[in-house]
Order: C-alpha cells, then sequence, then structure tokens
C-alpha cells in the first residue's frame, strides 16, 4: 500500500486536546502546513479555495471564516468589496500567523482565537452575509462529519435572510472518493445535502460547481481530479 492511501486518522485516533498548542509546521516554501503530523494545507489547493472565498464574499458584508491555515482563502476573500471579516483560528501558532496578516488587510479583521465550538455560539443571531467553513477534522470520529456539527447547530442562525454559506471537508471528501464514490456530484448529493436539509436549508438554495484540478501524486488526503464547491443560501 502506498503512503498516499493509508487513512488520514487511525481508529480512534484523537488529537482535539492537544492541537491548539501543537507546532504549526510550515515549511520554508510555505507551500504545506502540518500540524501533529497530519498535512492540513498545501498550497496547490489555491484555485480550489479561490472558488470557496468567492462565494463566501459574494455578497459582501460581513463574511465569517473558519480555519485559517494558509491564508490563501483568506486573502482572497479580502479582495473583494466586504466590509468585516471575522476569522476562527484554534491553533496558538497558526493564530499567530493570522494576526501578522489581518494587520496588512484592507478590510477590518476581527481574529476570534479558540475552537470553533467555543466560539461559534458566542456569536450574534443573522449577523452574516457569507460564511467559509473549512477547519482539519481533529479526531477520527469526526472526520467525515465535524462540518455538519457546525452546519446543522449554527450557520443558519448566524447568516442574514439571503446569506450564502460554502464549505469542504476535503479529508473526508478524499477519502469517499478514494474508497466508496468515482462521481463527486453524487458523492455531494448522498453525503452532503441531506445534512444541509436537516440544518434548515430548501434543496432549492443549494447547488454546486465542479473544477478540474490535478492534486500532486504525493498528497495524503486527496487524489480526485475534480473539486467541489457548494453554494447554499438562506432564505
Amino acid at each position: 500500500m502506498t503512503t498516499a492511501a493509508q487513512p488520514i486518522f487511525s481508529k480512534g485516533e484523537d488529537c482535539k486536546e492537544s492541537w491548539h498548542d501543537a507546532n504549526a509546521g510550515y515549511n520554508d516554501a510555505d507551500t504545506h502546513l502540518e500540524i501533529m503530523g497530519k498535512p492540513v494545507m498545501e498550497r496547490w489547493e489555491t484555485p480550489y479555495m479561490h472558488s470557496l472565498a468567492t462565494v463566501a464574499a459574494s455578497k459582501g458584508g460581513r463574511v465569517l471564516e473558519i480555519g485559517f491555515g494558509m491564508a490563501i482563502a483568506a486573502t482572497k476573500v479580502e479582495s473583494f468589496p466586504i466590509e468585516e471579516h471575522w476569522i476562527i483560528e484554534c491553533n496558538d501558532g497558526v493564530f499567530a500567523r493570522l494576526e501578522n496578516w489581518a494587520k496588512a488587510q484592507s478590510h477590518k479583521v476581527v481574529p476570534l482565537k479558540g475552537l470553533w465550538e467555543e466560539v461559534v455560539p458566542t456569536l450574534p443571531e443573522n449577523h452574516f452575509d457569507g460564511i467559509l467553513y473549512d477547519t482539519y477534522p481533529l479526531s477520527e470520529d469526526t472526520w467525515h462529519t465535524h462540518q455538519f456539527d457546525f452546519i446543522k447547530g449554527h450557520a443558519h442562525r448566524l447568516l442574514k435572510p439571503g446569506g450564502v454559506l460554502t464549505y469542504c471537508n476535503l479529508t473526508s471528501w478524499g477519502e469517499l472518493l478514494k474508497t466508496k464514490y468515482d462521481n463527486i456530484e453524487k458523492m455531494f448529493e448522498e453525503t452532503q445535502v441531506p445534512q444541509l436539509l436537516q440544518a434548515g436549508f430548501k434543496k432549492e438554495k443549494i447547488s454546486t460547481t465542479t473544477m478540474d484540478i490535478v492534486p500532486p501524486s504525493e498528497c495524503k488526503y486527496y487524489s480526485f481530479h475534480k473539486m467541489i464547491t457548494p453554494t447554499v443560501l438562506k432564505e
């Protein structure tokens, strides 16, 4: 079995308690971020991150981004005529980079430190015009489901009417596309849409676009040749 075929999480693995102060391993070329040995983000994802950011910023106004990573999506969000950019990040090293990055941005940036599960319940209802959720799963148990905890518990209430949610879980979707699906639209329809409906979003307000992409052969979490961008609107 090749390295790329190894699951990202071993059975029962849980990184949550140690994640916040674990070293944020940005490589010298700033093309990869690893935390606790996990491949959190890689720069080849840039076209896809830009696609998510474009959706999240499409309504202007106040954008909430959950997960900062390498600032790929965040920098794209800042290129649009938004008003405020709220960003939640729990890892100490990544948050330090966020605070430094925020000083150079043209829009108001509100860095929020902590796990999203701690920060999000403190945020006001009907407050955001756009949300981009892209955090790294922190346990084998929540590998495929952590985005639903946020979406079903909070996304609908946080968005203003007419606001937009976009999100991804690449480590989950990459695994599903290796092991269960060979069609990315079918994967999304069967594994994601039912959860979005349970969260209160309407079927006719959920749409997706796909892009062709070629992940590097050494990428551990994604090898499929397409990526999918959701657009989920609140009525």
